[in-house]
């Protein structure tokens, strides 16, 4: 969390915390949305509160819905470090990509919209679980009303365009323009001066698919030139393999958060499952993150990583740093 948060938020967010209804919840958030500083430090935090305010809206909306008259969710639960979704229009290899470089197993298919419903599955960056999930396509004639949504409240989007075919370019802004229109943009960094609750930036990168394909290097110089300076452009194949690392590269870090790894005093180091923390986290975050009943005992915490001596002894307040190794002592 960024510092010198001036005290107003503070206690908006403390208040949000102790919030028993959905709207009253929804309400913090919106107040505490109003107080953030608008500024390039607080970008994440203002993307990250617009996340949760939709997410908060739909669990409104949601259950006004149920109570009238039991409909079909489309919502998927998280699981892992965060939630990156698959997006792009018909046909760009979307389910292909997921069985590639998850444990789930899609209906893969030469024909569009092969994909009507969201398909997760659980990705591995090194130790970390990252959740990826397949949307149906976006086309200037098509968009399932409930893609949005979903989109809106993950926490990243891989756009995937396809380099097998000659309408690259066209089929991208197509879906590029057909999404903003539910004031939902895809960009590959957020602003950091954005005061509109309702316009959701989602931090995206390009995966040039099927990169092997006859004509794909030619395709992916337009594709560069056209797209590059809002993405960072990624060729990749699903079908050949190639590329595949680096698309797990690019899933982990548009997430933006750091790996710490916990003690028991006295024991060996937890490296079975990190825990996984926004950058900006501090011990009292981490300790909130285990238990809510640490937040108010911790006394102190003794870390190990780049930035202190081994076990060094920090204070609530000190910010981790990713890798870091912490031992918290809780009266």
């Amino acid at each position: 969390m960024p510092a010198n948060l001036p005290p107003p938020y503070l206690k908006a967010e403390e208040e949000f915390r102790r919030a028993s209804t959905p709207a009253d919840r929804l309400e913090k958030l919106r107040e505490m949305f109003r107080l953030l500083p608008k500024h390039k430090g607080t970008e994440k935090l203002q993307s990250d509160l617009k996340q949760k305010i939709s997410r908060q809206k739909d669990e409104i909306e949601g259950g006004k819905a149920g109570a009238k008259k039991g409909g079909v969710s489309h919502a998927v639960p998280r699981e892992g470090a965060g939630q990156v979704v698959l997006v792009g229009p018909p046909n760009a290899g979307k389910s292909a990509l997921l069985a590639a470089l998850t444990n789930a197993r899609p209906e893969v298919a030469a024909y569009p919209f092969t994909t009507r419903a969201p398909q997760p599955g659980i990705m591995m960056w090194q130790d970390v679980p990252v959740q990826l999930v397949d949307l149906p396509p976006i086309s200037p004639e098509f968009l399932e009303p409930w893609v949005p949504g979903v989109v809106r409240s993950a926490d990243a989007a891989l756009l995937v365009a396809d380099l097998g075919s000659d309408d690259v370019v066209e089929a991208v802004d197509a879906m590029l323009r057909r999404l903003a229109a539910t004031k939902t943009e895809l960009v590959g960094t957020l602003p950091f001066d954005d005061h509109d609750e309702s316009l959701r930036h989602v931090k995206t990168a390009m995966i040039a698919n099927k990169q092997d394909d006859p004509g794909a290097g030619d395709r992916l110089a337009v594709v560069r030139e056209f797209f590059e300076p809002a993405f960072p452009v990624i060729p990749a194949s699903a079908e050949g393999g190639q590329g595949l690392e680096s698309v797990r590269d690019a899933a982990y870090h548009l997430l933006g958060v750091l790996r710490v790894y916990t003690k028991i005093p006295g024991k060996p180091v937890d490296r079975s499952r990190p825990f996984t923390l926004p950058f900006g986290s501090t011990v009292l975050d981490l300790a909130r993150e285990i238990h809510r009943d640490f937040e108010q005992g911790l006394k102190s915490a003794r870390v190990w990583g780049s930035g202190v001596f081994d076990g060094q002894t920090v204070k609530r307040d000190h910010e981790l740093q990713d890798g870091d190794v912490v031992e918290l002592h809780v009266a």
